[in-house]
């Protein structure tokens, strides 16, 4: 199987990215992205073969919707020279690499939050002077994207939550669901230690801030016990002023030790050591910290939207719970039963083992890709 892979960018070390890396290297596939920094992205694609396409203009004052449109006129315009079976595309607006290439499989990861779900939520973190730049990017964004989806020839959700933001905001009701694997034989699981772990890069639809409040809640019924949160943080001010809300926000609780940019391992052993897994972000598309937690023997509380329900089994993996002070009673819960902390995390690693390996993965993405590549 010849595979191009394009993927908007590779600057963070997100579940995403990890998807891309995993396929790229089973296929031996080249990879178009509009931006790269190896050094802030998994240190596996620096054996793989990346060419970075188009180039970033400040037309649009560097809103996110403008970075969309740079990200998006160069997969737009990119006609692909070598030859392929199928191109796989990922994060958007990488699938606009359809309008001059054929036998395209968008894998998707979701459609782009900050013009669709999300717009509101956006727009409302920016100053009002700002606003009509970001209105106007959007509704670019938005009318290019619907003529080029009608067009790829398969379309992957990667969880059902997904799979509906596809079919409500681009109009494509043919989607198939295939959630993203995981190596479980990477990870392992150490003592149930007396700390909590949010593990995921540091953003406002993570919602760090939703498990902060958790916590505090359940400080007042049990001491001696520790949050922390482990992500990377992109350099873009937007992302930095969160990040600097959530340090304010962390040192008043007090307790909440903040681990920014942990290497592979690192994050691993703060898995290993863990008691529970924390999981809050705002109708997550999907999200591997749920099977991460799994791998590593550990149960999850997680917000009840989104992506957690399809991988949190409730009552068996862990726990999926509607406000900050159920998360709290089930965090206490775990504290003050070991074994239930144990029993869960066996059942979170048998689930990872028997539903979602990269073997099982390939088996049934092979399957997708042979109804899209050239005769």
């Amino acid at each position: 199987m010849k595979l191009v892979i394009t993927q908007a960018n590779l600057v963070l070390r997100g579940g995403a990215e990890k998807v891309v890396l995993e396929i790229a290297k089973h296929y031996d596939a080249k990879i178009y992205t509009a931006e790269y920094d190896k050094n802030a992205t998994f240190g596996g694609f620096a054996d793989l073969d990346i060419d970075v396409i188009g180039k970033r203009t400040s037309f649009w004052g560097g809103s996110r919707a403008g970075q969309g449109l740079n990200y998006g006129t160069a997969f737009y315009n990119y006609l692909v020279k070598e030859d392929y079976d199928v191109i796989n595309a990922h994060v958007a607006p990488s699938h606009w690499i359809r309008k001059r290439n054929e036998r395209v499989l968008w894998y998707c990861h979701t459609p782009l939050r900050e013009v669709y779900d999300l717009y509101d939520f956006r727009m409302s973190l920016r100053p009002s002077y700002k606003r009509p730049i970001y209105a106007a990017g959007a509704r670019l964004v938005r009318q290019i994207d619907r003529r080029v989806v009608k067009d790829i020839e398969l379309i992957l959700a990667n969880s059902n939550n997904t799979k509906g933001r596809i079919s409500k905001y681009l109009h494509r009701e043919d989607a198939e669901v295939l959630g993203g694997g995981i190596d479980y034989k990477e990870w392992h699981t150490g003592d149930y230690g007396k700390y909590f772990l949010y593990p995921s890069r540091i953003s406002p639809n993570k919602r760090q801030e939703y498990a902060i409040a958790a916590f505090e809640s359940f400080k007042r019924r049990k001491h001696g016990y520790k949050l922390i949160i482990a992500g990377n943080v992109s350099q873009d001010k937007f992302y930095l002023d969160y990040y600097e809300k959530v340090k304010k926000i962390a040192k008043g609780v007090g307790d909440v030790k903040i681990v920014n940019d942990p290497s592979d391992d690192a994050m691993r052993r703060l898995y290993a050591g863990a008691l529970c897994v924390l999981y809050t972000p705002i109708n997550e598309d999907y999200g591997l910290v749920p099977l991460e937690a799994g791998a590593s023997e550990k149960p999850v509380i997680a917000v009840n939207e989104g992506g957690p329900k399809s991988t949190v089994v409730d009552g068996k993996t862990g726990y999926l719970v509607n406000s900050t002070d159920e998360m709290a009673m089930r965090m206490v819960d775990v504290a003050e039963d070991k074994k239930l902390a144990e029993k869960l995390g066996e059942a979170g690693r048998k689930n990872v083992i028997e539903n979602y390996s990269w073997k099982v993965f390939f088996e049934r993405f092979d399957r997708y890709l042979s109804k899209v590549k050239k005769m």
